[in-house]
């Protein structure tokens, strides 16, 4: 197997404040019916710009935070939370950030006739955006995308090949009609979801989640089952939970100040919790290295 390149390409921005990519093989073979070349999360600077002719593969992009125009071979879009867009070899693109709201969003470039035939039977064909009512699910498959893309492990690739399948029927089952778009209870739990994810570290209960939002809390469960297929507590979780497995990377660290530093006084809890998320405690998830 190829050892995936060691630098980055130079179609990477080097306009983000903070990115987490990976790169696999950048020349895979024609004949792969699909293939991830490279991807990744970035958090753009306010001078975000991307001005480009044309791109060496098929792409989709993820907006998860913050706000910017986007066009797509002469069409004009606009780009917020929940924003999914495709392009492809010889559509020029335009991705400028607001200097105010910069956006934070994840990418995913492949080639294959097998990944293109399913952009275009998902409503995702090159040069089209769509919204998603449950970004927190489309998040979860880029991340693990990364997390795969990065552990360079004998079946790293073909792993990821299927998480872009993965990721292209989950955003066509996930698609937002446009006319729910522009309503205010969309708006209004894009708002709250958005402060859980600028604020994880520091939010502890639904009921504060709630309060900061300034909503009832009956009611921001309810938007979150319409949009979501969660709880917002359960989102809060998935966010600690996420920043906690990758804290314990650090051997260095014990459990319970991964806890603490997740605001979890009682490290038997940050266990419980961490357990009901991936599945195994936190000590055996250190073990499955």
């Amino acid at each position: 197997m190829p050892t995936p390149a060691k630098t980055p390409p130079p179609f990477f921005s080097p306009q983000v404040l903070e990115a987490r990519r990976f790169y696999l093989d950048l020349a895979p073979a024609p004949s792969k019916p699909i293939a991830v070349v490279c991807g990744g999360w970035e958090r753009c600077a306010p001078d975000y710009a991307i001005h480009r002719d044309t791109f060496p593969y098929y792409s989709i992009e993820f907006v998860v935070r913050g706000k910017g125009t986007l066009c797509l071979a002469g069409q004009d879009f606009a780009m917020l939370p929940g924003t999914v867009f495709s392009y492809e070899p010889g559509i020029a693109q335009r991705i400028i950030t607001d200097a105010a709201e910069p956006l934070v969003k994840y990418f995913v470039d492949f080639t294959g006739s097998r990944a293109v035939r399913l952009l275009r039977q998902c409503l995702l064909a090159p040069g089209s955006t769509v919204r998603v009512f449950a970004p927190g699910d489309i998040q979860r498959i880029f991340d693990d995308l990364i997390h795969n893309g990065l552990s360079d492990s004998r079946f790293s690739r073909r792993i990821c090949d299927l998480l872009l399948e993965h990721l292209i029927l989950k955003t066509a089952d996930c698609l937002m009609p446009r006319e729910a778009q522009q309503t205010p209870a969309y708006a209004t739990y894009q708002r709250c979801r958005q402060h859980i994810q600028a604020q994880h570290l520091r939010l502890r209960t639904l009921a504060q989640i709630a309060r900061e939002c300034h909503i009832n809390p009956a009611y921001l469960c309810r938007l979150f089952g319409r949009y979501d297929h969660q709880s917002p507590y359960q989102y809060l979780l998935r966010l600690k939970m996420n920043l906690a497995a990758e804290r314990l990377r650090d051997p260095g660290l014990l459990v319970k100040q991964v806890a603490a530093e997740l605001g979890f006084s009682d490290p038997f809890h940050f266990s419980r919790a961490f357990k009901s998320v991936f599945g195994v405690p936190p000590e055996a998830f250190r073990g499955l290295r």
